[in-house]
């Protein structure tokens, strides 16, 4: 991707993701969300399997797996819909934003290139110094590279 087009690209996910930074602060329930939503509006897992034309066992099953990371997308999906919910699904950086987290990448690969190419100067007694300047000029470059 072209550099241009990866800071317009950035930019709009900085602004999408913005609101999820505070969720990304709260753990999901020890029984999962599904379970969590269901009870708290006080809906059976009888109701749930008629709205998603299923059995309450299924459902049961769909909240055992989503407390244990193994529910696809379609079934939270699903089954957050017959509860008259939605899914919100972003992928957020574990701290920060994600511009800075595109920063931070582009630094220390800035980083190891130029350390590299020091080192091997300097076994050569040729080693230029401004280690930290190096690595700034080559951050940017990255950032800017297609």
């Amino acid at each position: 991707m072209k550099a241009e087009y990866r800071a317009i690209r950035l930019k709009q996910l900085s602004q999408s993701l913005a609101p999820f930074d505070r969720a990304k602060t709260v753990s999901r329930p020890i029984r999962g969300w599904l379970r969590a939503v269901r009870e708290a509006l006080g809906i059976t897992l009888a109701e749930v399997g008629q709205t998603t034309r299923t059995t309450k066992q299924r459902i049961q099953q769909f909240e055992k797996s989503e407390a244990n990371d193994r529910i696809t997308l379609r079934s939270l999906r699903r089954i957050a819909e017959a509860m008259d919910c939605e899914l919100v699904y972003a992928i957020v950086p574990k701290s920060g934003m994600i511009g800075d987290l595109a920063g931070q990448r582009a630094q220390r690969e800035a980083a190891g290139r130029v350390l590299a190419v020091e080192h091997t100067m300097a076994l050569e007694n040729q080693s230029p110094g401004g280690v930290n300047e190096l690595i700034e000029e080559e951050t940017k470059r990255i950032r800017k590279k297609p």
